[in-house]
C-alpha cells in the first residue's frame, strides 16, 4: 500500500520537494512549437512545476523562458512587447533577453528552452548538470511521420500517468471507443489474441529508464503475444501499436500540483501517418481531444460532465457513456479528485506496473536527494520503443525487448 507520507511526497513537485527537485533534472515538455510561431511573435505564459513563467521567441528567432514578473515592481511580462531582442515591460520598459537577463539594471529567473520534434523543451535544474538534449524516437523522425497535441488535465500528473500506464483498463473504458478509431483500432490477428487469453499475465521490469510493463497472453500451445508499454523518467509513457497503427504515447508535465499538461504523441518510425490517421488526431481521435477554441481545454470537461451520454451508454455503443479515447481518460481521472487518495486504494496483481513506478519515482528522488544523478538521462535510455510480438514460449523475456 503506498502510504500518505509516499503519496505526498510522490504528487507534490514545488520547489525543494522530492518530486520537485528530481522532475527538475530532466528536460520536460513545456509547450508546443506553434504556439512562439515566429520572431517577436506574443509571449505564451506557461506554468510548470508550480512556477509561473513567461515564453518568448526574440528578433533573432531564439528562445526564452523566464519569470513571469518584472523584477521591478512585479508585473506580468506578458503584457510586454517582445521586439528588438527582448522583452520589454510594459509598466516601466525594463527589458529582458532569453536568459532572464535585465538588458539595463538586473537578471531574472531563466530556464534554457530548445525545440525538437515540433515541441519546446525545457530543463529547470542545476546548470552544472544540465543533461543532453531529449532524444526520444518519436523526436527524430520527420514531421509528416509524427503528431503531436497538448491538453489541459485537471488533476495531478501521477494518476493521470498511472491512468497512461495502466494496460488492463482499456478493456472496460475504451470499449465501444477504438473499433473503428483510425489511430487504435486493432488488426484481426491481433484482436483474436487478445480474445484468446482474457486473462493476461503482468510482468513489469525495470529498464535503464524507467520500466518495460509487460502483458503476456498465451497463443496457441507453444507461443505467446506480448505488447509492451514504456515508462519513461519522470512522466513518459510510450504504449504499443496494433498491427501498422502508429505508436502512442504521453508526457505528463506537471503545472503545478493539481493540474498537469498532457502531451499527446502519435508518431511511425518507419512511414509518413496516412491522411486518415492525421485527420483522425486533428478531429480528437486516438488519445487526441477537441479543445475549446484558443485554449488547451477540452470541450468535455468536469464543468459539462465530459458530455456523458446515457443513452449511448445504456445502448452499449459506449462501455462510459463518454465519447473518445482521450476524454474517456481524463473524465475517470480527475473523478478521483485534484489528488487521488492512494492510502485507500486496494490494488490487485493486474497493478505490478503501478507499484513499480512509484518506487521508481520515490527511488530515483531520493538519489537526487543523495546528490546522484537519476536515471534515464542519456539517449540510449530514452530510445526505446513500446512494441507488439509474437514469440515462442522458451524464448528469455530478455530477448523478447532485444
Amino acid at each position: 500500500m503506498t502510504t500518505a507520507e509516499e503519496n505526498e511526497a510522490l504528487t507534490r513537485t514545488g520547489a525543494g520537494t522530492p518530486m520537485g527537485e528530481l522532475f527538475r533534472r530532466y528536460w520536460l515538455p513545456a509547450l508546443l512549437a506553434e504556439e512562439l510561431p515566429e520572431p517577436d511573435c506574443p509571449p505564451v505564459r506557461v506554468k510548470l512545476l508550480g512556477e509561473r513563467l513567461i515564453a518568448f521567441r526574440d528578433t533573432a528567432g531564439r528562445l526564452g523562458l523566464i519569470d513571469e514578473f518584472c523584477a521591478h515592481r512585479g508585473v506580468s511580462l506578458w503584457f510586454g512587447r517582445n521586439e528588438e531582442g527582448g522583452l520589454r515591460c510594459s509598466y516601466h520598459g525594463w527589458k529582458y533577453d532569453i536568459t532572464g537577463q535585465c538588458v539595463e539594471i538586473m537578471k531574472l529567473k531563466g530556464y534554457p528552452l530548445v525545440e525538437r520534434g515540433g515541441v519546446l523543451w525545457t530543463y529547470m535544474g542545476p546548470a552544472d548538470r544540465q543533461p543532453p538534449a531529449p532524444a526520444y524516437e518519436w523526436i527524430d523522425v520527420p514531421p509528416a511521420q509524427r503528431y503531436v497535441s497538448k491538453r489541459l488535465q485537471e488533476s495531478n500528473y501521477l494518476q493521470a500517468m498511472e491512468g497512461g500506464l495502466d494496460s488492463i483498463h482499456s478493456t472496460f473504458l475504451h470499449r465501444g471507443s477504438v473499433e473503428d478509431d483510425p489511430l487504435l483500432k486493432r488488426d484481426p490477428e491481433s484482436a483474436a489474441m487478445l480474445k484468446g487469453d482474457p486473462s493476461p499475465a503482468f510482468l513489469p521490469l525495470d529498464s535503464p529508464g524507467g520500466l518495460h510493463i509487460c502483458t503476456r497472453r498465451k497463443v496457441g500451445d507453444d507461443r505467446y503475444f506480448w505488447r509492451v508499454t514504456q515508462f519513461l523518467m519522470p512522466c513518459f509513457n510510450l504504449f504499443p501499436p496494433y498491427g501498422d497503427n502508429p505508436s502512442g504515447g504521453h508526457a505528463w508535465v506537471p503545472r503545478d500540483d493539481d493540474n498537469c499538461w498532457v502531451f499527446n504523441i502519435d508518431y511511425h518510425p518507419r512511414r509518413a501517418l496516412s491522411a486518415a490517421e492525421r485527420e483522425g488526431a486533428k478531429t480528437g481521435r486516438g488519445v487526441h481531444v477537441p479543445l475549446v477554441d484558443g485554449s488547451f481545454l477540452p470541450v468535455a470537461n468536469r464543468r459539462n460532465d465530459y458530455m456523458i451520454d446515457r443513452t449511448a451508454q445504456k445502448a452499449r455503443r459506449t462501455f462510459s457513456g463518454v465519447l473518445g479515447v482521450g476524454v474517456q481518460d481524463a473524465a475517470i481521472q480527475e473523478s478521483m479528485g485534484l489528488i487521488a487518495d492512494r492510502p485507500a486504494e486496494h490494488l490487485v496483481a493486474t497493478d505490478k506496473g503501478i507499484v513499480m513506478t512509484r518506487r521508481r519515482l520515490l527511488d530515483a528522488a531520493q538519489s537526487v536527494a543523495r546528490g546522484e544523478a537519476p536515471p534515464g538521462l542519456d539517449a540510449a535510455a530514452q530510445r526505446v520503443r513500446a512494441m507488439s510480438r509474437v514469440t515462442p514460449r522458451e524464448m528469455p523475456v530478455e530477448d523478447v525487448l532485444a
